[in-house]
């Protein structure tokens, strides 16, 4: 049973994944199209929601093994 939840947990992870990197690059290229600044995606709520799971993983790792 443990082996089953493990894999959900995984898919459950990678589809959030996907998804945020989806809205990030729709994000991304309509910025693009507008010719705004390469800095305009990063904020809107997916450009946040990527700042925050970047500079917060290793934060995060490190709280934890400590």
């Amino acid at each position: 049973m443990g082996i089953l939840k493990n894999v959900t947990i995984f898919c459950c992870t990678m589809l959030a994944a996907v998804t945020l990197g989806n809205l990030f690059l729709s994000e991304v290229k309509k910025a693009h199209i507008n010719r705004s600044p390469w800095y305009a995606p990063y904020f809107t709520l997916p450009g946040f929601m990527v700042l925050t799971t970047v500079l917060g993983a290793p934060l995060l790792l490190w709280l934890i093994r400590k």
